[in-house]
């Protein structure tokens, strides 16, 4: 079921980024863009994790609407998850995901960019590591996540005129990872992006 609503978000994300072409062909744009990830988890909606640093790559496109508004559809692989320390170890959770934003973009100067919308996302793996700080006691379990995730982006950016851009966004998941405990995503982005 949700390897079906993944499929008619994706093709319907694909329709208005097609429909908005037409309206504005001669501003539409693709690129590629790759970052660092800083993520974490919040359990029971108050209290978040350590973060685990990771990185997103992938590619975008984006078609204006109007002068000053456009929408960004982008594809991107995305290392996610947590990090708890204690005295006894440190707990590593590693998901990595396929995530699909989907952002309205609002250029209040020409160069600079709001930028705020919807994204889902599909785990394509996980693992879960236990460093004891002592080797004899290191372990690996694996846990089963849900592989859907959903949520909403927030960011602002810089875009230069030859398509260089520079951005910072933040991802509030709203899914739950697991089912105990309402685990959902956190994760800062700091982008760069490059036009075709």
């Amino acid at each position: 079921m949700k390897t079906k609503i993944f499929t008619l978000i994706t093709t319907v994300c694909i329709f208005l980024v097609a429909n908005a072409q037409d309206t504005a062909t001669n501003k539409s744009k693709t690129g590629i863009k790759f970052g660092y990830n800083l993520a974490a988890v919040s359990f029971d909606g108050d209290t978040e994790t350590g973060q685990r640093q990771g990185f997103h790559v992938g590619f975008y496109g984006e078609s204006f609407l109007a002068e000053r508004i456009a929408l960004q559809i982008e594809l991107l692989y995305s290392q996610q998850g947590y990090e708890i320390e204690d005295d006894g170890g440190t707990f590593t959770q590693k998901l990595n995901y396929i995530n699909l934003p989907l952002s309205l973009r609002l250029y209040p100067t020409q160069n600079f960019f709001l930028e705020a919308g919807p994204q889902i996302g599909l785990a394509i793996s996980h693992k879960e590591e236990f460093d004891s700080n002592f080797n004899l006691f290191d372990t690996e379990q694996e846990f089963d996540p849900n592989n859907f995730d959903y949520g909403v982006n927030f960011g602002v950016g810089f875009k230069t005129d030859s398509g260089i851009s520079l951005g910072v966004r933040y991802h509030l998941g709203l899914g739950d990872i697991y089912d105990e405990g309402s685990p959902k995503n956190r994760v800062l982005q700091l982008s760069l992006g490059f036009d075709f």
